[in-house]
């Protein structure tokens, strides 16, 4: 019963070993729980670039408006296919001198 004991004893701590000590064991486990955290790390920064590169993206798509907007505002360009009138009120006319 005794070398029974002992042989059981010798099983487990070889075992023990490979789990701590020997390949795909707890150093391997705690390397890759670092490569896991680090590739997370970089995943979220990668996440807010193309959080930001979306957000251009819109916003060059809708600028146009924006630009089309300021153009016909402050430099009174026209479509091609559209007609431009131009309302002057009466007290904007200079008097005839």
């Amino acid at each position: 019963m005794r070398l029974l004991t002992v042989i059981i004893i010798g099983l487990v701590l070889a075992l023990q070993y490979r789990v701590w000590f020997g390949e795909y064991g707890m150093k391997d486990y705690r390397e890759l729980q670092r490569d896991v955290a680090r590739q997370e790390l970089t995943n979220e920064t990668l996440n807010q670039r193309n959080q930001l590169i979306a957000a251009d993206i819109d916003d060059l798509r809708n600028a146009m408006e924006a630009v089309e907007e300021r153009a016909r505002n402050e430099l009174g360009l026209v479509r091609p296919e559209e007609t431009f009138f131009r309302l002057i009120s009466v007290e904007e006319q200079e008097p005839d001198a």
